[in-house]
């Protein structure tokens, strides 16, 4: 028992840093209501962008600001491909993900590189300090919030909070829709791939399959964390943080299934039950336990 404890701090930086990255899936799912499956592209772009950078000694802070570009372009590919040549989401974000695949064996020359991290701040290496991550990563994921918090409270973000709402109405109002678009793509895949990137820092490699189920993963800790906290407030802040606490939560359950099942070879079956269970868990309240309620008021009132 005393060894699962002491994978938590590593599991905590694990599930804010995919808790970050989940915050750019919200931007696509919940504000803009576009089903983006380009972040499993995105996601290892940021990392092997990352990676190839600081071999080449470019300082880390502009590797992580490139990384977050390189997010920011893929998303432009898919917004160009569904706006203005009428792809459907779905498919075009497919089809950019599939194209990211190949750019990022490009990039990396090879599946895999190893990051020197032993000594850095954002690390899962024990020499300098597990803990030193938490802090740094929590204090990310604050700004990103109260930077996203301003930006969709502004005419232009609430533009595309209307985008997402109601495309028609949006359009009726004079909205350019397609630019809107354009911008939260950009955005979301930005964050996705900076996302990547710290990913990339913090377990010393990169590697171009490493965005393998990112969309289930965040998708998941939407559902969970605003599933479990949602009702505490609508504040857009308060979601954000809620969908990193939703990451959180799910790689502490993910974690507690691995350590104690010990069976590395059904890892992916348990990863897959366990999202499952998380994304059916409104459909449950919803259908399931709201209609028993239902009918055992029926059942009170009719005695």
């Amino acid at each position: 028992m005393a060894g699962f404890f002491n994978t938590l701090p590593s599991v905590l930086d694990q599930g804010i840093i995919w808790g970050i990255m989940a915050i750019g899936i919200f931007i696509t799912f919940k504000i803009l209501d576009f089903a983006d499956l380009t972040v499993d592209g995105s996601f290892a772009t940021g990392g092997v962008v990352f990676a190839v950078l600081t071999a080449a000694g470019v300082p880390v802070v502009v590797g992580f600001l490139i990384a977050f570009l390189s997010g920011a372009v893929a998303g432009l590919i898919t917004a160009l491909l569904h706006c203005y040549l009428g792809i459907p989401g779905i498919l075009a974000g497919i089809l950019t993900q599939l194209m990211l695949w190949s750019i990022n064996y490009k990039i990396l020359g090879q599946a895999s590189m190893p990051i020197n991290s032993r000594d850095a701040l954002i690390s899962m290496n024990a020499s300098s300090g597990v803990y030193t991550t938490i802090p740094i990563v929590i204090g990310i994921a604050a700004a990103m919030t109260v930077i996203l918090y301003w930006f969709f409270g502004t005419k232009f973000g609430s533009s595309v909070r209307a985008t997402g709402s109601n495309e028609a109405m949006a359009k009726a109002n004079g909205i350019n829709i397609n630019l809107r678009k354009i911008i939260a793509l950009m955005i979301s895949n930005g964050i996705v791939a900076f996302a990547g990137s710290l990913l990339a820092r913090f377990q010393g490699s990169a590697e171009i399959n490493m965005g393998r189920g990112a969309i289930v993963i965040g998708l998941a800790a939407i559902i969970i964390g605003l599933t479990l906290f949602g009702k505490i407030s609508k504040n857009f802040a308060f979601n954000l943080c809620f969908v990193v606490l939703g990451a959180i939560i799910y790689f502490f359950v993910f974690q507690f299934i691995v350590y104690f099942t010990n069976e590395p070879e059904l890892l992916k079956m348990f990863s897959a039950i366990v999202v499952a269970i998380f994304l059916a868990v409104p459909y449950i309240k919803d259908v399931y336990i709201k209609n028993a309620k239902a009918k055992h008021q029926r059942a009170k009132e009719a005695k």
